[in-house]
């Protein structure tokens, strides 16, 4: 490990180390534009110029440096200084002066680097160049005079979303970044471009002139749009949500987000509910609180034992689960289910139907086999970790089901179940060779005959030893945010979903589906939109969305992350769970918790590894044998359109704008910029 000077600080570093994770060790600050820690070096903005000794007697750019052993480095001599100001000068000739109207402003490095490292003053009295503006899509705006050509947009789409559609044409002053044919950028992970730009050339088209960073409350909190839990935080300015920007969490979504996380939360103010409604005559007519409840509670008059049922939603918290959960319980009820998709999820044991390998721990498998999984439209952080495999370490993939772009190779072994059974050769040859061999099964896999598939799937892991000391390699690809949770506190019914339509119940609570019709004779809708749960609905009692309660949701790989309030619901709406608790009381059995402190306790006295939040591994218990039938026949994807995944998304115009410009659109759309 080389051992180096920073301004008179002796540091050691791992080798391999470049100069400025030196500087940055030692605590000096080091500007850059081109730099991330996330993406290739490419060394061209040469802000972040150094002297070095022994070196060459001019300055040097710490990024692509290699810290060596006895090197002297100083980021704050004289000649240090006047470097940084001229590569400044020169950065500054040709930008335009648009702070007033930027969006990028109070969020721009540019601007911020400029004050503490430039001249304060130019030499250059030329005219400055223009550019044309660029479509990339209804997602990101541009402003190409703007730009420095620090070419972090394009080293992201190559490098970490997969998608090579930006680049740079030109050379010199006459460079410029553009998407191929000046077409939508099509990835699922475009909007981290305007995180990533240095300066006000690319920015988020729909939240454009919407508001400044300083007149906004900044709310730390979990996303919900798919089970990855990606770390966000949730600016609201009063009452409306004005967007949604990832935060840092390595073991998690690292510091990206995917579009509809980062886009769909203009979702958040359309289609609400607000206001109780009972359908009276066949129509649903508006109602308090009081005359809903009343509803309810005839409607269970004469009504008890396993004639209630309950099924919960992509999007539902823990809490308002157990509550709803210990609700039926009063109602002398077990028939509850979260699988309303169908799913055949296994509930033997905690292992069976979590991601173990670990988002992060992903990227160590060296052979990775999809069953019924597109991990790019169903979790895409987590195609972007088995993409680091391939381009990294190079694991080789192997794809069981529909033909896909996953954007990284992909051996294709057929779409047959049965293949589960007798693997070609190369596949089999490979997992048995691994030494972190994983198998993803995603929930296309687990419809239908899924139960034969599971089998199928713990009899691969038998035979390849997917499971060995400091590695599981079992995975279950899940998609709805809700699910790991619910499984956790049981909420499930034998038969699962097939046992509601063989058998309906007189008295359903529907807490949030939208994507399946419920069947049952009453029903009882708690959720956030009018969609299309509401249309069969007796009863509408309006709740929280996401942004608008705190709540405990378990990701994939089993973490539990806690999201917080970030405004509050319109209207009438209340959390889920506190509606729940008030119905108990009408219904003569309140719940024994009057506030969210007593029912966390409640949680965490019946699954202690729900108390707080973080990671609690599950160790892996073998499956029993079965007698289950070899699965056969072709998987089906869950989900058909990554814009349009859950009742947020749907109610989204941003949403909407990228299913008609990508999704809908034979080939990228050419039109002027905005």
């Amino acid at each position: 490990m080389p051992k180096l000077t920073v301004d008179g600080i002796e540091v050691e570093v791992p080798a391999g180390a470049t100069v400025m994770q030196a500087c940055e060790a030692a605590g000096a600050e080091i500007p850059r534009f081109c730099y991330h820690e996330r993406l290739s070096i490419a060394g061209n903005c040469r802000m972040c110029l150094v002297e070095v000794s022994p070196g060459p007697p001019k300055p040097q750019a710490s990024c692509a440096l290699p810290a060596a052993d006895g090197q002297v480095v100083s980021t704050r001599s004289a000649k240090t200084q006047k470097a940084r100001e001229g590569v400044m000068e020169f950065l500054l000739i040709n930008h335009p002066l648009d702070c007033p109207i930027c969006d990028q402003g109070g969020e721009c490095d540019l601007q911020d680097q400029s004050l503490a490292y430039g001249k304060g003053h130019s030499r250059y009295h030329e005219n400055k160049r223009a550019v044309t503006e660029k479509y990339m899509g209804p997602l990101v705006k541009t402003v190409m005079t703007r730009c420095i050509h620090c070419t972090r947009c394009v080293r992201f789409a190559e490098e970490v979303a997969g998608v090579e559609e930006i680049g740079a044409i030109g050379r010199g002053e006459n460079m410029q970044i553009t998407s191929y044919l000046e077409g939508a950028v099509r990835s699922e992970l475009s909007g981290n471009i305007i995180d990533l730009c240095p300066v006000g050339a690319l920015t988020s088209k729909p939240y454009a002139f919407e508001a400044r960073p300083w007149e906004l409350k900044k709310t730390e909190s979990i996303d919900v749009m798919d089970a990855v839990g990606t770390n966000i935080v949730v600016y609201t300015r009063g009452a409306a949500v004005m967007r949604v920007t990832p935060r840092v969490n390595d073991d998690v979504n690292e510091e990206w987000a995917s579009d509809v996380t980062r886009f769909a939360c203009d979702g958040l103010r359309r289609g609400r509910l607000d206001a109780p409604y009972v359908r009276v005559g066949g129509k649903l007519t508006r109602a308090t609180w009081g005359q809903a409840f009343d509803a309810v509670k005839a409607a269970l008059a004469g009504v008890g034992g396993d004639d209630v049922a309950a099924v919960a939603g992509d999007l539902a918290d823990v809490e308002a689960m157990v509550a709803l959960k210990d609700l039926l319980g009063l109602l002398g009820s077990t028939r509850h289910e979260c699988r309303v998709d169908g799913a055949a999820v296994p509930v033997a044991d905690r292992s069976h139907y979590l991601f173990n390998t670990g988002l992060a721990g992903i990227e160590r498998a060296d052979v990775v086999l999809l069953v019924g999984a597109d991990p790019r439209h169903e979790a895409p952080l987590v195609n972007t970790r088995l993409r680091k495999a391939v381009r990294r370490g190079g694991a080789r993939v192997f794809n069981l089901g529909p033909d896909v772009d996953l954007t990284y190779p992909v051996t294709q072994l057929g779409d047959d179940a049965a293949l589960l059974g007798t693997l070609p050769e190369a596949a089999a040859e490979a997992l048995s060779r691994a030494e972190r061999p994983a198998v993803i099964v995603g929930m296309g896999a687990l419809g239908g005959a899924g139960g034969a598939v599971v089998a199928a799937v713990h009899a691969l892991a038998a035979r390849f030893n997917l499971v060995r000391d400091g590695w599981n390699g079992v995975n279950l690809l899940h998609t709805a945010a809700s699910r790991v949770g619910a499984l956790d506190i049981g909420f499930t019914t034998d038969g699962g979903m097939a046992g509601l339509h063989d058998r309906p119940a007189k008295l359903v609570f529907n807490l949030g589906v939208d994507e399946v019709d419920v069947p049952g004779a009453f029903t009882v809708y708690i959720g956030h939109h009018g969609d299309r749960g509401v249309r069969t609905a007796d009863v509408i009692l309006p709740a929280a969305a996401y942004t608008e309660k705190s709540g405990t949701y378990v990701n994939l790989e089993g973490r539990v992350q806690r999201g917080r309030l970030a405004t509050f619901p319109p209207g009438e709406a209340r959390d889920d769970w506190t509606i729940l608790r008030a119905l108990s009381a009408v219904l003569g059995q309140p719940l024994p918790y009057d506030d969210l402190r007593a029912l966390r306790a409640r949680i965490a006295g019946e699954w202690p590894h729900l108390a707080g939040e973080g990671l609690t591994p599950a160790g892996w218990v073998p499956p029993p044998a079965t007698d289950a039938p070899a699965p056969a026949g072709p998987f089906t994807l869950p989900v058909t359109n990554f814009y349009l995944s859950n009742t947020v998304a749907r109610a989204s115009a941003t949403m909407a704008d990228c299913v008609r410009e990508i999704v809908d659109a034979d080939e990228p759309r050419l039109e002027a910029a905005e």
